[in-house]
């Protein structure tokens, strides 16, 4: 049997960290996908996935990660369910995080206004005598 998730999107909000009763680290989060096609208005919408990350990757994570951060994930989907303080029956469909990839800086934005080359579409002025050959 094969059960492997690989997700790229956004988070959409900070990581929320926790510690188990014997001090096992456990996150949290809900990661945006955009759809690879657009609505009747054109627009492209988001699905918004669970999914949680246990153990040292959970405090990496967490350390670097925020709220819009691009990440990559790759896991597994979990199911399981519980009853709520009401008596009701809750499921629950996750994904597992096993590995995750930081797909952007996380001052991405700072950088890119320090950039010598960013794109604003005049040309770059260079010497013969600055040139290695």
């Amino acid at each position: 049997m094969i059960n492997r998730v690989v997700l790229v999107g956004r988070l959409t909000k900070d990581v929320d960290l926790r510690y188990t009763g014997n001090g096992m680290a456990v996150a949290s989060f809900t990661l945006a996908v955009n759809r690879q096609f657009t609505n009747a208005q054109g627009e492209r919408e988001a699905d918004f996935i669970q999914c949680v990350i246990w153990r040292k990757a959970a405090e990496n994570f967490k350390n670097f990660t925020h709220k819009g951060s691009l990440v990559g994930v790759d896991g597994r989907i979990q199911t399981r369910s519980y009853d709520n303080q009401q008596g009701q029956r809750v499921y629950v469909t996750e994904i597992v995080v096993d590995n995750f990839s930081l797909l952007e800086s996380k001052g991405s934005n700072r950088a890119a206004s320090n950039d010598p080359f960013a794109g604003n579409g005049e040309p770059i002025d260079v010497n013969d005598d600055d040139l290695p050959f």
